[in-house]
């Protein structure tokens, strides 16, 4: 498969959905576009100077989450490619098809319309820089194996060893503005569907943290190199210590 750009969504609940929004305007530094769809449900965080890669959606049931859009130039031959390889379809319009994957998580396959230009890390005025830069999917330890597999095989990225055996990733093409982060789960995981969550690439973790929960999140619990937050809108993303510039991993 050809990817020429992705998307990552946060989809929020109605009663978070404005919440959501201010939220991350704020930890982004973007502007809001035009709201679009059905009762203005959908819309796109603008970064300065780039093309966009973050969108926003509200959803009428359930607690929300993330999901991936990723951008190809045949949207029905690669829809027809990635069933073959074990993806299940859920729905169709022109230029537009949503799956799932074997292990449930949801992404849409969409018509690329010349996006290039990658968003640069934001500095703030703690002395920090960060950019949302991955996305991360949570998959349940009997999907793991058939999901990596998968996400492989349909993607063409080839998986990069890590130091933490319950993660893998794909290395994305650096003309890409998302990477793609696999966490095998514990037995004790969120359910048997794959979920995800976002990712930000930050130089300073604990000043991003502050600046985050100044904002309205929520510290949820700190790893050696990373925090776990929760936005307003109640889902949960991570402040990691990657190079927000190259997103490599600290040594």
């Amino acid at each position: 498969m050809a990817i020429r750009w992705t998307t990552a969504f946060w989809d929020f609940p109605a009663e978070g959905f404005e919440d959501g929004i201010a939220f991350w305007l704020k930890a982004t530094g973007s502007t809001l576009s035009p709201r679009r769809g059905p009762g203005g449900s959908f819309a796109t965080l603008v970064p300065p100077g780039a093309d966009p890669c973050l969108r926003v959606q509200r959803v009428l049931e359930g607690k929300g989450g993330n999901h991936l859009d990723l951008h190809v130039d045949d949207v029905e031959a690669e829809a027809e490619r990635a069933q073959v390889l074990g993806a299940a379809p859920v729905y169709a319009e022109p230029g537009l098809v949503v799956l799932h994957s074997p292990g449930g998580f949801a992404f849409c396959l969409v018509n690329h319309h010349g996006e290039v230009k990658v968003p640069a890390p934001e500095a703030w005025p703690g002395g920090q820089r960060s950019r949302v830069d991955q996305l991360c999917l949570d998959v349940a330890p009997q999907a793991f194996d058939h999901e990596l597999v998968f996400w492989q095989r349909l993607t063409g990225w080839p998986q990069v060893p890590t130091s933490s055996p319950e993660f893998r990733r794909l290395y994305s093409p650096p003309e890409l503005p998302l990477r793609f982060l696999l966490q095998r789960l514990d037995a004790a995981g969120r359910g048997p569907a794959s979920t995800a969550h976002l990712d930000l690439a930050c130089s300073d973790v604990d000043a991003e943290t502050l600046r985050h929960t100044e904002l309205g999140a929520t510290a949820v619990r700190r790893h050696h190199w990373w925090q776990v937050m929760r936005d307003p809108a109640g889902l949960e993303y991570c402040i990691t210590s990657r190079d927000p510039d190259t997103g490599a991993v600290p040594v």
